[in-house]
């Protein structure tokens, strides 16, 4: 591993007031233990053990490489399957302290270099001005949670990623299908000969049942176009750029709203055919 650049004292600080409130004592004794960081015993308070524990070590190495792999035992989602909420605003804490040493960690618990952010300001500021222009929008309310500094430090890639992917989890969540991508939109659209999961019309006329099958056309152009590519693609091969942005999440935002009036035409209709 590339040796990770010693942390400002204040990062260390800020890392451990984050991570002192998302674990117990007895998870900071244990992890700190499987990752071979002293604790020293100074004090008693949660984040002041850690701040003891971590800046130690890293006085110890002269690099923050074991901070960031402590981050990274701390923070595998296998270990925080039932509380996605818990894990996912710290991670966004934890993100915004990270981007001023150019880290990110990513939803897969791994840390990533970013572009270096400098200021709180310079954080906040542009994921401040994405939302006020999709405000203007009107855009639907599920995308402007993606409005976050943490997903803007580098450019607007993984605002656009993890928007899309809040589409598929609203599939699932209103069908209870456990698939992705192609898959989850051809079982949860598909009509023929059956009933679908999901109906965005009556899908009476020859019309509507073309409607039905333009938008699952559509989910999965954008799944394949905007998703799976930023899945794949290195941020410097795949630069997006505002403008950009406003347009696919505004797409995104269309496809809420439709979602949002789609009937749950199985479980209306279970046993029926059309």
């Amino acid at each position: 591993m590339v040796a990770v650049k010693s942390f400002d004292l204040a990062t260390i600080e800020s890392l451990s007031r984050v991570i002192g409130e998302f674990l117990s004592g007895s998870q900071i004794t244990k992890f700190l233990g499987e990752c071979a960081i002293d604790d020293p015993g100074f004090n008693t308070t949660k984040w002041r053990r850690l701040y003891d524990s971590l800046s130690l070590k890293q006085e110890s190495d002269r690099c923050a490489n074991n901070i960031v792999n402590f981050i990274h035992h701390v923070m595998r989602p296998s270990r925080h399957f039932d509380k996605k909420n818990e894990f996912d605003e710290a991670r966004e804490q934890l993100n915004r302290v990270l981007s001023f040493e150019g880290l990110e960690l990513e939803e897969t618990g791994v840390v990533k270099p970013v572009s270096k952010t400098t200021t709180i300001a310079e954080a906040d500021a542009r994921a401040l001005k994405l939302k006020q222009n999709l405000l203007s929008r009107e855009v639907h309310q599920d995308v402007l949670s993606f409005c976050k500094a943490e997903l803007l430090v580098d450019n607007y890639f993984h605002a656009v990623f993890e928007a899309t992917k809040s589409i598929a989890e609203k599939i699932r969540t209103k069908t209870g299908l456990d698939l992705d991508g192609a898959a989850l939109v051809d079982e949860a659209f598909a009509f023929k000969s059956r009933i679908p999961h999901l109906a965005i019309n009556s899908l009476q006329t020859e019309s509507e049942r073309s409607e039905q099958k333009g938008f699952s056309n559509l989910l999965k152009g954008v799944f394949g176009t905007f998703r799976n590519t930023t899945a794949h693609a290195p941020k410097v091969t795949w630069v997006i750029e505002e403008l950009d942005a406003l347009d696919i999440l505004s797409t995104i935002s269309l496809i809420h709203r439709r979602l949002d009036k789609s009937v749950e035409a199985q479980k209306m209709y279970s046993g029926r055919s059309i």
